[in-house]
């Protein structure tokens, strides 16, 4: 199959006028200042449904003869795919299905119900609710709309790699979430029609990544599992069509460690005041590991920022323990009236934040008269962390577990 061209991602920008946002690109100063060159952000985030792809959904469900819209269409996603196609049948005026896994957060299922589609809730993994959409379609005649493997897919999601050449002319580097590949594969045939001189990297986490092994074998390969809080770009197997594009166009695959992701995404929100799902912030965290491998002025992707706040509160204290920001310490006293006052004056003196605090007189290391303390500390930097704990040792209080 021939790659996208130009033409078809130009036209697909024309399509999309007055349906998708063309999403701000803000410059980063931590960023630029750790990768020693200049660095912006391209905010898709910010886009219609809370990520890039509605853009793909639209130009593919636009392409429909009446007969196959009259027959309406189904999709399977755990999020950004199923709110993609679902506001953009609404837009068409085409009738819609959405499998979802039983466990896709609320937020996401509620979302996508809101933009009309009709959510059925099925299977534990997402491999299972594509197979229930696959047999839906079977079924039923409704258009299967795969979520990256199709031209008209890629052509959509590769109005971004336009928007970033207009908007930042002399780029040189573009750093891209990748799970499936069709947002990558659009960048990267919009940005080397343009300029081949452009770098275009990849980023997987390192947990769920396929293309590396994929690439150096030759044809895309299946990975038996994966495990990552970037759920979004937790692809087990690319794409036939977007294999193709990635082999051809793009430059490098990065991965990025998932205390990196948690990093990353406490970085967008406290710096940059926005919000990013952990698939969403994976250029950001592969600028954070491997700062060496760009060259500025650079571009990284938010591809996303749809995040379930419950496990938003889970990743920013991740992010804070991961940036030495965050301590959890296990202190034994002597129990008796003043111990625990003496700790904590101790503490005020060191400057740590005390953000919670338990006493434990039951676990089997303790000896007759001691109490164990679990304390939960805000420190400013890994520097006070480590001095926290060594003034503590120091000043005669045992500590035997830290975290």
């Amino acid at each position: 199959m021939p790659l996208v061209d130009p033409d078809h991602i130009r036209a697909a920008g024309q399509q999309l006028v007055g349906v998708a946002r063309r999403t701000p690109l803000e410059h980063s100063r931590v960023l630029a200042a750790h990768c020693g060159g200049e660095v912006h952000l391209k905010c898709e985030n910010l886009q219609r449904t809370g990520s890039f792809k509605l853009r793909g959904a639209y130009v593919r469900l636009r392409a429909l003869d009446e007969s196959r819209r009259s027959a309406g269409v189904v999709a399977a996603s755990a999020g950004n795919h199923a709110q993609g196609v679902a506001l953009a049948a609404s837009l068409l005026g085409i009738r819609s299905t959405v499998f979802m896994p039983e466990r896709a957060p609320l937020p996401k299922l509620a979302a996508t119900a809101s933009y009309g589609a009709d959510v059925r809730p099925f299977g534990a993994v997402l491999e299972e609710t594509l197979a229930a959409a696959r047999e839906h379609a079977e079924r039923t005649g409704a258009e299967f709309i795969h979520p990256f493997d199709h031209p008209d897919i890629i052509a959509g999601q590769g109005t971004v790699g336009r928007e970033i050449l207009e908007q930042l002319p002399e780029v040189r580097t573009v750093v891209v979430p990748t799970g499936g590949g069709g947002l990558i594969s659009g960048i990267a045939a919009a940005i080397k029609a343009e300029n081949p001189h452009v770098r275009v990297l990849g980023v997987q986490a390192e947990q769920a990544a396929a293309w590396p092994p994929s690439l150096a074998a030759g044809k895309p390969l299946r990975l038996l599992e994966t495990h990552t809080m970037a759920d979004g770009i937790a692809v087990s197997e690319p794409g036939t069509v977007t294999y193709e594009h990635v082999s051809e166009l793009v430059d490098g695959m990065l991965t990025a460690s998932e205390e990196t992701l948690s990093r990353a995404l406490l970085l967008c929100l406290e710096r940059a005041k926005l919000v990013v799902e952990p698939a969403g912030v994976a250029a950001v965290a592969a600028l954070l590991q491997h700062p060496e491998q760009v060259v500025a002025p650079t571009v990284a992707v938010l591809s996303g920022g749809n995040i379930d706040p419950l496990l938003m509160l889970q990743l920013i204290r991740h992010g804070m323990t991961s940036a030495g920001r965050y301590l959890s310490l296990r202190v034994r006293l002597p129990d008796r009236p003043g111990a625990l006052a003496g700790l904590l004056a101790r503490l005020g003196e060191l400057e740590a934040n005390v953000l919670d605090i338990e006493h434990s007189r039951i676990s089997g290391a303790l000896a007759l008269g001691e109490v164990d303390v679990e304390i939960s500390l805000e420190t400013r930097g890994p520097e006070h962390r480590q001095r926290v704990v060594a003034k503590l040792e120091s000043a005669g209080f045992a500590v035997v577990d830290e975290r």
